[in-house]
């Protein structure tokens, strides 16, 4: 029996990747979401289903997905992973302070999106329960970032993009208190850094000059990190912060948490 994969932020990036990496298992129904009202053209295999016009900006997205997802699905969905993300840079200097529009922009796609799609996809049936301490429940996987931990901020890295990182913080408590809500129903709750990667997204807010130095990796890299880390979650690992593939681009980790860290890396908050 196949199982089914719904990946929210798809078209682009890490997204893409891994859409065409479930898509590529025979036994997988890979759902998919895109902000347009039309699927991609091109690049992605036949296969996939796509939800269009969800976007993660509309205070209804959850109730959109819901609609779009019985309309095309069979059953509750065995892994969601929630990718969507956006990083506006933000510094401390009278030209480019911190930005109302942008930070409400960064804070509803990362953080209050995610909970509210949680919320209405388990109260509608789309997510697979289990008994408490069982196997079978769904597989949630909030794509964060190593910027959301407090602990790893560093003097060294400097100030600045206040939303970004904040908005990654936000989303690990959310992460941590749904795991909470959610473990009655066996439903598991991961909350990962995918690793710093090769994207548009980075190349946008300028760190593509660190794509070397910081072991950047492509999205294809990371996204067979994320599937394997998803395929062998256990219960244990509900809300809890992780780097599957450890510390290797995490510029501060050695700094912070000292040498022979290992791999996957539990991050601390």
């Amino acid at each position: 029996m196949g199982q089914s994969v719904l990946v929210i932020g798809a078209t682009r990036g890490l997204g893409a990747a891994l859409v065409k990496q479930y898509a590529s298992q025979a036994s997988t129904h890979i759902y998919a979401t895109t902000r347009r009202d039309k699927r991609p053209e091109g690049g992605f295999p036949e296969n996939v289903k796509w939800l269009t016009g969800v976007d993660l900006m509309d205070s209804s997205v959850g109730d959109a997905l819901v609609t779009g997802i019985k309309a095309q699905s069979e059953g509750p969905l065995d892994v969601l992973i929630i990718n969507a993300g956006r990083f506006m840079l933000e510094d401390f200097s009278a030209e480019r302070g911190p930005s109302w529009d942008d930070q409400v922009t960064m804070y509803t796609t990362s953080s209050i999106a995610p909970t509210l799609i949680v919320h209405r996809l388990t109260h509608a049936g789309l997510l697979r329960h289990a008994s408490a301490g069982t196997t079978g429940g769904s597989k949630i996987v909030l794509v964060s970032s190593e910027a959301g931990s407090i602990t790893l901020r560093h003097e060294k890295e400097g100030g600045g993009n206040y939303g970004h990182h904040a908005s990654k913080a936000a989303l690990n408590m959310a992460g941590k208190l749904l795991a909470i809500d959610l473990k009655e129903r066996g439903v598991i709750v991961s909350i990962i850094h995918p690793g710093f990667m090769r994207t548009e997204m980075t190349k946008g807010v300028g760190f593509d000059k660190h794509w070397d130095e910081g072991g950047a990796v492509t999205p294809d890299e990371a996204a067979k990190s994320l599937v394997e880390w998803t395929q062998n979650l256990t219960l244990e690992h509900s809300g809890q912060y992780w780097a599957p593939r450890g510390p290797r681009d995490i510029g501060m980790a050695e700094t912070v948490l000292g040498k022979g860290l290992s791999t996957p890396l539990q991050l601390p908050w």
